[in-house]
């Protein structure tokens, strides 16, 4: 038994339980390289910085980085989970600023080859995260693969991160016009990154809201804006979180801000079932 893992064992004996629920977040994007997993990274230590307790998950299966963005050491993942090797503590390890994150891998395709008693054991092992955590986030892969819509669509609440740039806007609205024809539940919100100033960032949401108002009968909000840094690329190269490193940069100041706000909004219609109500949409579209 490794001393992480009596650790978050420990966590759980102690940790009071809550009636709200963990709240379980999806943050996508329609195509790769508008900052998804950096902003996953540093929204989850600002929520920290706020008190609250998050978990990382990196669901990308193809690009999973986020240990190598904080240059964290992560000797398990999923798929250790998935054949029995380690439990669900051995794969939660602490990063940056004492962060914990689920590291990334193949893991996820294994799962859905899963027998029902292989699948009930993983709902199972998961399902002890419940109450332990304030919130969970699935940085999903980019584009909509079959993983990430099972993600989103489970999750029920999904942070769409784009950039102002014109592919980048269309990919976004067209992955939000996808999913939304599969589940009409799905609660989206935009965050526009790497905006030359708030004048652009408010234009390019505003784009993509008019469209899905109009032609998609749905309200898109904004969860925030996040201004061009060049601070942000030194932090990549440096294998730190930029709000960790530069904590009074221009994105490190954005980021926190739209910390604050997200902790400000009341949970989705159906986030109250946490962790399990996630496990149990997940795990029945794979049954």
């Amino acid at each position: 038994m490794s001393d992480q893992a009596e650790a978050l064992r420990h966590l759980v004996r102690s940790r009071d339980q809550r009636s709200g629920g963990t709240r379980i977040i999806t943050v996508t994007s329609g195509k790769g390289g508008v900052g998804k997993s950096n902003f996953s990274l540093n929204f989850a230590l600002s929520l920290q910085e706020l008190g609250k307790k998050v978990l990382l998950f990196d669901a990308d299966i193809s690009m999973a980085n986020i240990d190598v963005l904080m240059g964290a050491a992560a000797p398990y993942n999923l798929y250790h989970l998935i054949k029995g090797q380690q439990s669900i503590w051995d794969i939660v390890h602490e990063g940056t600023a004492g962060v914990h994150f689920i590291a990334g891998g193949s893991g996820f395709k294994d799962l859905l080859e899963l027998k029902l008693e292989e699948l009930e054991e993983i709902e199972r092992q998961i399902g002890l995260l419940q109450n332990v955590y304030d919130v969970i986030l699935f940085d999903t892969g980019a584009g909509l693969t079959k993983e990430t819509v099972r993600f989103i669509t489970a999750a029920e609440e999904t942070l769409v991160i784009t950039t102002p740039e014109p592919t980048s806007i269309t990919d976004a609205y067209a992955l939000v016009k996808m999913v939304r024809a599969m589940d009409h539940d799905i609660s989206f919100q935009l965050v526009v990154n790497r905006a030359v100033d708030w004048k652009e960032g408010k234009a390019t949401a505003d784009k993509i809201a008019l469209v899905a108002e109009r032609f998609l009968g749905i309200s898109l909000p904004t969860l925030g804006i996040i201004r061009d840094d060049p601070l942000v690329t030194k932090a990549v190269k440096r294998q730190m979180p930029f709000s960790q490193v530069y904590p009074g940069s221009i994105a490190s100041c954005d980021i926190r801000a739209i910390a604050r706000q997200f902790c400000a909004m009341p949970l989705a219609r159906n986030e109250a079932n946490g962790v399990k109500g996630f496990l149990h949409k997940m795990f029945r579209r794979m049954k």
